[in-house]
């Protein structure tokens, strides 16, 4: 398989598993699938990071997401 064609399967295997932590977290139900609310939120995070409070919000999102991911947290 060519280089170029390896990378595009990787870029390709990892949008689909953002968009699965989308789905999981229940964004879209959530939002009614509105595209504009999601990116609007994806950009409040994002601001989040650039700001003062980066280690912080790191550590407790990263918290948060491994408890979800260990069957912790229930929705």
């Amino acid at each position: 398989m060519r280089e170029w064609q390896v990378k595009r399967r990787e870029r390709t295997r990892q949008l689909i598993e953002l968009g699965g932590l989308v789905v999981k977290a229940g964004l879209v139900e959530l939002t009614d699938d509105d595209r504009a609310t999601l990116y609007g939120a994806f950009l409040t995070i994002a601001a989040k990071l650039r700001g003062e409070q980066r280690e912080r919000a790191l550590v407790l999102w990263k918290r948060k997401g491994k408890r979800a991911f260990e069957g912790e947290i229930v929705r």
